[in-house]
């Protein structure tokens, strides 16, 4: 079969019947959405099965808060039909084209799939604390739906939990079920200048312990002769937002004066980082996502930039770090791995050449007991491994 084979059914019976077949030849599938997160390590596949052609929204309740859209369907559609009744997704998934740079359209499958996230998750969560129902086809040709509105319930597992993020490893996801929110009335975004990464982390950490509702904590450090900038995001309603902000004045007085961004530049400045644009180049440097405490991040932070001459940006109030990392020998693995291990913390290989994925571990390995039950599910929702083999 030609290794461009490529599989576009439009309904689930015609995915339930591939995978029957898949499993019966014991040939692996590639899973497809809109090409965007090409994340994980290669898939040597002679197929790949695309839900191109499975896409469309499926419900809309504005009164209920809830949309269910099948897995297919562009990210675009979405946003678009929610903007028109002043809504939106809680969370804020990062659009990994800029940074693999990619060509595809970021799906609401893929979305899912990957469980993305961006700097609103500090408060509001990424794609599961949002997600309350799936349908999904399993390697083993059944359609289950999960939560939400039941063909087949699959008990002992929260399988709406246990799609996200599984990167299409446990089943195909063919429609998922979101709760949405409010449009916000207005944004301003708080930019503090010149302060060190551990200060950085210092003042971030006290805005998020006061309850004033911070829905973005930001570091960027110093970079050709710019000073480092400090972002702390508040979100809601105008008369709201000016209350928060004069009551955080007097709480963040310590760290010096503040210089506040209107809305849409501050949209325009979170979009970036969601996408993190800052470490878009150079194009073969390595990026790595790591995730640790933030009272251990400015320090990780500090070994990757003395060691590897690692550029960063520190999301979530530095509990999560993007590094950027000269492409030489593994790419930074063990500096990176070894410093997250010792915090108690995990680092995903977000790009790298074909070469250094298939040399190093693109996700953080896991403990033995760990990958233990991780290996029993997959072989109860997969047995023949036919879905994505080799991503994870």
């Amino acid at each position: 079969m030609p290794m461009t084979s490529i599989l576009l059914p439009d309904t689930e019976a015609e995915i339930e019947a591939i995978v029957h077949e898949a499993a019966q030849s014991r040939s692996g599938l590639a899973i497809h959405g809109g090409g965007t997160r090409a994340i994980g390590g290669h898939v040597h596949v002679d197929r790949t099965l695309s839900l191109q052609q499975m896409s469309g929204i499926t419900l809309y309740e504005p009164s209920e808060l809830v949309i269910s859209a099948r897995a297919g369907t562009p990210m675009a559609e979405i946003e678009a039909t929610l903007a028109v009744n002043r809504q939106r997704l809680p969370f804020e998934p990062i659009d990994y084209r800029r940074l693999l740079g990619g060509h595809g359209t970021p799906t609401i499958g893929g979305v899912t799939a990957s469980n993305s996230s961006g700097p609103r998750r500090i408060q509001a969560g990424a794609a599961r604390d949002s997600l309350i129902g799936i349908r999904a086809t399993t390697g083993r040709g059944e359609t289950i739906k999960s939560g939400g509105r039941v063909m087949k319930n699959v008990t002992g597992y929260d399988f709406v939990k246990l799609m996200a993020g599984s990167w299409g490893t446990l089943g195909i996801l063919t429609e998922v079920t979101y709760k949405l929110l409010p449009e916000v009335e207005t944004e301003t975004t708080l930019l503090f200048s010149g302060l060190s990464a551990e200060r950085a982390v210092a003042a971030m950490t006290e805005a998020l312990a006061t309850p004033f509702e911070i829905t973005g904590a930001a570091h960027l450090p110093a970079v050709d002769g710019a000073p480092s900038r400090t972002l702390l995001r508040l979100e809601g309603f105008a008369a709201s937002v000016a209350y928060r902000i004069g009551r955080l004045e007097a709480v963040l007085r310590p760290f010096g004066a503040f210089e506040e961004i209107g809305l849409e530049a501050s949209r325009v400045l979170w979009k970036a980082i969601r996408d993190v644009e800052a470490l878009e180049a150079p194009r073969d440097a390595v990026i790595w996502r790591i995730s640790v405490r933030p009272s251990d991040g400015p320090a990780i932070g500090a070994k990757l930039e003395a060691s590897l001459g690692a550029r960063l940006l520190y999301d979530w109030a530095g509990g999560l770090i993007w590094a950027s990392v000269p492409a030489d020998g593994d790419g930074g693995a063990a500096i990176v791995r070894g410093a997250v291990a010792a915090a108690g913390g995990h680092a995903l290989l977000v790009r790298g050449s074909s070469a250094l994925r298939a040399a190093v571990p693109v996700f953080q390995p896991e403990a033995a007991p760990v990958a233990a039950m991780a290996r029993r599910i997959r072989e109860t929702f997969d047995p023949a491994g036919i879905l994505n083999p080799g991503r994870m």
